[in-house]
């Protein structure tokens, strides 16, 4: 629930209308891998012992035609199959050091009128769905952008 690798976005040009470069550089960070292999490596002892073995009939994934007989092996598997939640959070950090890009009133450093009112505030990832979080910063970014304008 708490990744250290970090992504970039870049632009792809000035103009409005272009994708922009998006890089997650998901393991990227070896504390990274070796949590994730580590956690592989506890769910297949875990299947291993009662009660639980008794209702595994097989090993679904990564399943006996992939070797795991070492940490980069998994790793291996890990990269090959692993997603995303798609809970990213962070990019338009909230905060007063030199990597935030909003104000504690949501308003882009350096850019008059741009606010930004969603989960890219975050400085860090909640251990939970960003779903709550989200809907909080929106009713409180709606709230002080009425109060701005009155």
């Amino acid at each position: 629930l708490r990744p250290e690798s970090t992504g970039e976005i870049v632009l792809n040009s000035p103009k409005i209308c272009d994708q922009p470069k998006i890089f997650p550089n998901y393991l990227s960070v070896e504390k990274d891998c070796e949590v994730l292999v580590k956690g592989v490596q506890l769910a297949r002892r875990l299947t291993k012992i009662q009660p639980l073995k008794g209702f595994i009939t097989e090993e679904y994934a990564p399943g006996k035609n992939i070797d795991c007989s070492d940490n980069s092996s998994i790793l291996d598997w890990i990269r090959n199959t692993a997603v995303t939640i798609y809970h990213p959070v962070g990019t338009c950090k909230m905060g007063i050091d030199e990597n935030s890009v909003v104000d504690q009133r949501l308003r882009v450093h350096g850019v008059l009128g741009l606010r930004v009112v969603d989960a890219s505030i975050m400085p860090n990832i909640t251990s939970g769905n960003t779903n709550a979080p989200t809907i909080m910063i929106a009713e409180k970014g709606s709230e002080m952008i009425l109060e701005d304008t009155m």
